[in-house]
């Protein structure tokens, strides 16, 4: 099966994918980080090159999860046909919290903990990912579905970052992680820090010394055995018995415990690919090694940017990765390819557009996702959130790079679902200009008319200085059937900059469980 298997990305709502995609008793690891921040919104953002947050928030979804007409029927669903533990539960909360955001997003995870249930094997384990904001409350929900016998760790990511100024309270560097596992057999492979010093100090063992400078082990206790390999190790090093005042210092294997002091990510680090969550590739590691082995199947129902399975790939496992935004799902194609390249194993996108139909339907649905996906046609970054600013005539820009300046040219992106008209290439003229971009990309659904297609040609060609001969047209048109059937965006590519690059990587072959991390 493992030879046939394709690793999977899917775009959509993870519970409705859950529930007609994924098989039961089929996934090794389930690690998740549910968003959700009560003072902001759920944002993909970019970064500028100066490494500040850039103005364009791009926004995914709003994580406040506010109360509605979905929660409550989710509610109910889930009250009349879940299991009574939850029911009792979530009715509970309900009284107690009220209608709210929190609320809103307990129920949420409710209905999603039911199918994490159902497609993990016997033998899985799952890695609840969140903030003190929610946790005690997401632990009460995954105690009633996996059953609070299945609780495995609390673990503690200490993250170690700067902060500043905290008057009032302590400032906050931790997050946790809940480990659940299915049933009371599990997979698990033991991981030892490989930076744990070990002190044995010979004069707190004067008891076991004869003569002031001989051992009888045969007295020791059980427990103290260990001592007794430190002490003859060090006599055949150092060719004598030790005395009182004798120390030995020696790096030994150290289990790795429940406190994980992993460093976020960087803002300026090359792995930072903008996104806000986006957590350490070590995270990752601990978690996929530990629970794991090559060649098993391990599932991030909220992937954004796909830390999880660029990990997961590294290490050899099968994959399934989830996300409920066009935008996300771009980001993760191109950590994959460049990360990986020729080394990536065959995956498959699932609810992308294949042919102009679903791309007509996704443009019906929800116009917003239908630009974010096919600025992905062109590998351009989204200019802005939707949902917030003025309309600047800019969906997208393409950075690109083609002298040895180190200055950066811009390429300008519209996308147009709907009526198209010559009004709207002068309009993409003006941005051009006012932006002082080289070329501007118009992308429609429908096709564009002759008067559209005479006023892009009066734009005249970019004739850049160091490739002599070379022209490309000033203001382009292209179709998404166009786009589809492989046609390319004209312009010259000796070096892309729009979205920051992954760093290469090899993929590893460790056998499990033989493996020391330094946390």
């Amino acid at each position: 099966m493992a030879e046939e298997w394709k690793n999977l990305l899917y775009f959509g709502d993870n519970l409705d994918i859950l529930r007609d995609h994924i098989s039961s008793n089929s996934v090794d690891l389930i690690y998740l980080d549910p968003p959700f921040n009560s003072n902001a919104t759920y944002n993909v953002l970019f970064e500028e090159k100066s490494g500040e947050r850039s103005a364009a928030q791009i926004t995914a979804f709003e994580d406040t999860w506010h109360w509605g007409r979905e929660s409550e029927e989710t509610y109910h669903e889930v009250v009349s046909n879940g299991a009574k533990k939850l029911a009792d539960l979530l009715q509970a909360l309900r009284s107690f919290l009220g209608q709210n955001d929190m609320m809103a997003y307990l129920t949420m995870m409710a209905s999603r903990l039911i199918e994490f249930h159902r497609v993990l094997r016997p033998t899985g384990s799952i890695y609840l990912h969140c903030d003190p904001t929610a946790g005690h409350y997401l632990k009460l929900l995954i105690d009633s579905v996996f059953g609070k016998e299945n609780f495995r760790n609390e673990i503690i990511w200490h993250y170690k970052t700067f902060h500043g100024q905290v008057k009032r309270y302590f400032p906050k560097k931790h997050d946790l992680i809940f480990l659940y596992t299915k049933s009371n057999v599990w997979k698990f492979n033991q991981l030892f820090d490989d930076n744990y010093t070990d002190t044995i100090d010979f004069k707190r063992w004067r008891k076991y010394l004869v003569d002031g400078n001989k051992i009888l082990g045969s007295n020791m206790p059980m427990q103290d055995t260990r001592f007794l390999r430190f002490y003859r190790r060090w006599v055949r090093q150092n060719c004598r018995e030790p005395g009182p005042n004798d120390v030995v210092y020696e790096l030994t294997k150290q289990p790795i415990d429940t406190v994980w002091d992993i460093k976020a990510v960087d803002p300026k680090d090359r792995n930072r690919l903008g996104y806000p969550t986006q957590k350490p590739e070590k995270l990752l590691e601990l978690i996929i090694e530990a629970s794991s082995n090559e060649g098993h199947l391990v599932l991030d129902p909220f992937c954004g940017c796909g830390t999880t399975i660029a990990v997961a790939e590294r290490l050899g496992r099968r994959w399934i990765g989830i996300d409920i935004t066009h935008l996300a799902i771009s980001l993760m194609r191109h950590r994959l390819h460049d990360t990986f390249g020729s080394e990536l194993s065959p995956y498959q996108v699932i609810g992308e557009p294949k042919d102009l139909k679903g791309a007509e339907a996704l443009a019906e649905e929800n116009r917003y996702q239908f630009e974010w996906w096919a600025l992905g046609l062109v590998d351009a970054r989204p200019a802005q959130d939707k949902k917030k600013g003025a309309d600047t005539g800019i969906d997208g820009y393409i950075y690109f790079f083609d002298d040895k300046s180190g200055e950066a040219k811009q390429i300008i992106v519209q996308i147009k679902s709907g009526h198209v008209s010559v009004a709207q290439i002068r309009d993409l003229k003006g941005v051009l200009e006012r932006e002082k971009a080289v070329i501007g990309a118009f992308i429609a659904l429908r096709e564009p008319t002759k008067p559209m297609i005479t006023e892009a040609l009066s734009m005249g060609f970019y004739e850049p200085e160091y490739l002599p001969g070379r022209r490309f047209p000033r203001l382009q048109i292209l179709t998404v059937a166009e786009l589809l059937e492989g046609k390319k965006l004209d312009y010259p590519i000796i070096q892309r900059a729009t979205f920051k690059k992954a760093k290469r990587k090899t993929k590893e072959k460790l056998p499990s469980g033989q493996r020391t991390l330094n946390i």
